[in-house]
């Protein structure tokens, strides 16, 4: 029972609360990282990418891809449909120029021309041409089948199972290669991933670039490919060797463009309507998908690939880090600093997540950004109103020993911190009642209780109406200050006020107690002024702001030495030597505990 006692958790505590934001920031780190969030971070983290993506992609030649494009100006000097000796026509031309192989970015789910059809079979089945079939990934009541699917092997590699499919018509099932363009756009219909392997029927198909490469590349075995691949748009259209389709069929290619290279013959125009949405742009041609992903495997297979980081883990020990970071400063600094801070924290990710980001497909590169978002909108604002309530709580503990009027002014005042401790020239008050015991000793609890309570009101309204700081009760008496925590050059003579004032009242006080039967109350007030260290002492766990030094000392002989006169307000020369608006009058000279010579005494004079 007692280790059980020992271990519950006060979530009134603010370090334990701070703690469990820390920890909630750091949950949320991992579970965007590794559980993949929800929507609309999933959203974020897209759309952060595809700003990168778009950033990055390099304008730089891309040299060993070729793509002849059936573009606008194609359709419009030769009407599509076009028959399908025209598109052996762009293969066998490419394939004279040099090119390695060829890959069709167009279906022929239907049987046309015959010349055409037969020209096309005879490359597919002895020549280097891969011929396009397409996948559906949708679940539907009538799946896709049409055409005859050619290709694909049994093996046990990692694919994304499709529902139907569309292939060309069977007099091209003698093909070699056959490459999947079926697409599975993310929810906001963007394409940024490729089914690189597509398993129907218990055969996995490669999709057209990988098909491409298997055909006329080189060796592909070894390259470490997933099921589905994110497309890295590393390069722009621009970057591309583009030959239009209607200039290759004329001869106006310069020749040994395709010399060497790999490629792909498809079409841009909007009017056959090949165009998808990608990082790079709303409407892009589907050619660009295919390209960017053959450009990935060759940068793969001649390791020209960035080299791989691990991405969630290096997301994970920023938030770790900026968790960290924020502990500390969060209780140290100022709201607008820690919110400077973590602006500045995810500053830094962005530069850390641009070089991340063609490095690692999988980590989520919102994530920090989103954790900084949290500490920013929980972490400071809980601080802040932390720093607000204990502030409240100062400033009301303040005003119980300090006038409003002095706690308005330090608030007002530049003063860095004005509790420090600091060298000043106050006044002490120190005042007390004479024979407490006696009075007290024939009342019960309640009545000596009431009766100091009333007294320490006669003596502390005075003090805090003069402007003084209130250091301490001592059971039956106080001590006050002036001159802290803000210098003030009256302060003798506010120190002589208020003394005039708590003989007035407590005179007033001892007159209402004789008229109802009671002894009579006597006050004993010493005042001293010199230079004190004034400022915020004690522990971490108990300050209180006071005066240390020889006046406050004096004070304190002083008003001892009260009960030997039959003043009750025992001056100081100190004190003497400043006031300015009060007529003192010399007692003479005291021997006080301490003091290695007398010390001239005075007091108010009649009439004060």
């Amino acid at each position: 029972m007692t280790m059980s006692r020992s271990l519950r958790i006060d979530l009134r505590d603010p370090a334990v609360l701070r703690g469990l934001i820390a920890l909630v920031a750091l949950a949320m780190a991992a579970w965007l990282q590794w559980q993949g969030g929800t929507t609309l971070t999933v959203a974020a983290d897209e759309w952060l990418r595809d700003r990168f993506i778009q950033l990055q992609a390099s304008n730089e030649p891309e040299r060993r891809v070729l793509v002849v494009d059936i573009d606008e100006s194609s359709v419009a000097q030769i009407a599509w449909p076009w028959p399908r000796a025209r598109i052996a026509d762009l293969v066998e031309l490419a394939l004279a120029d040099g090119a390695r192989g060829v890959a069709l970015d167009i279906l022929m789910e239907k049987p046309a021309d015959a010349e055409g059809d037969m020209r096309l079979a005879m490359l597919a089945s002895h020549g280097p041409l891969v011929l396009a079939q397409m996948f559906d990934y949708l679940h539907a009541d009538a799946p896709l089948a049409g055409g005859q699917l050619v290709g694909g092997m049994p093996g046990n590699n990692p694919a994304l199972p499709a529902q139907g499919y569309l292939a060309n018509h069977p007099g091209l099932a003698g093909a070699r290669y056959a490459g999947n363009i079926g697409v599975l756009p993310d929810a906001d219909g963007t394409l940024r991933r490729l089914p690189v392997f597509t398993n129907y029927q218990a055969r996995v198909y490669p999709t057209l670039a990988l098909a491409l490469m298997q055909c006329c590349g080189g060796a592909t075995a070894t390259l470490p490919l997933r099921a589905v691949e994110r497309v890295p748009y590393a390069r722009s259209w621009a970057a591309y060797d583009v030959v239009k389709a209607a200039d290759l069929l004329a001869g106006r290619m310069p020749p040994g463009m395709a010399r060497g290279k790999l490629v792909l013959i498809g079409s841009s125009s909007l009017s056959i309507g090949d165009r998808v949405s990608t990082p790079l742009g709303a409407s892009s041609a589907g050619l660009l998908v295919h390209a960017s992903m053959l450009t990935s495997l060759l940068d793969r297979q001649q390791g020209l690939a960035p080299a791989p980081l691990p991405g969630k883990a290096i997301a994970f020990l920023f938030v770790l880090a900026v968790v960290l970071l924020t502990s500390y400063t969060l209780p140290r600094m100022s709201a607008a600093a820690n919110a400077l801070l973590l602006g500045t924290s995810a500053l830094l990710w962005l530069t850390v997540a641009w070089v991340l980001a063609p490095r690692d497909p999988d980590f989520a590169p919102a994530a920090p950004l989103l954790c900084c978002l949290y500490l920013l909108a929980v972490a400071v604002p809980f601080q802040w109103e932390l720093a607000q309530r204990r502030s409240r709580q100062l400033l009301g503990t303040l005003r119980q020993y300090v006038a409003g009027e002095v706690v308005d002014e330090l608030l007002r005042s530049d003063l860095k911190d004005p509790l420090a401790p600091r060298r000043l020239e106050v006044t002490t008050l120190v005042a007390d009642m004479q024979g407490y015991t006696s009075q007290v000793e024939s009342l019960s609890l309640e009545e000596a209780s009431d009766l100091t309570t009333q007294f320490l009101e006669c003596l502390t309204r005075p003090v805090l109406a003069q402007r003084g700081t209130l250091d301490k009760y001592t059971g039956d008496g106080l001590v006050a200050f002036w001159g802290a925590p803000l210098p003030n050059a009256e302060h003798a003579d506010l120190a002589l006020d208020a003394a005039a004032r708590i003989l007035h009242e407590v005179a007033q006080f001892s007159a209402l107690r004789v008229a109802s039967g009671k002894p009579a109350l006597r006050v004993r007030i010493g005042i001293e002024s010199g230079v004190a260290m004034a400022g915020d002492y004690g522990t971490a766990a108990r300050s209180i702001y006071t005066a240390v030094g020889d006046s406050v000392n004096t004070a304190a002989r002083l008003e001892q030495a009260a009960r030997d006169y039959p003043h009750d307000v025992i001056v100081g020369e100190g004190t003497a030597a400043l006031a300015k608006r009060h007529r003192l009058l010399l007692l003479g000279e005291r021997q006080l505990r301490g003091k290695g010579r007398p010390t001239r005494v005075y007091t108010l004079e009649s009439g004060e």
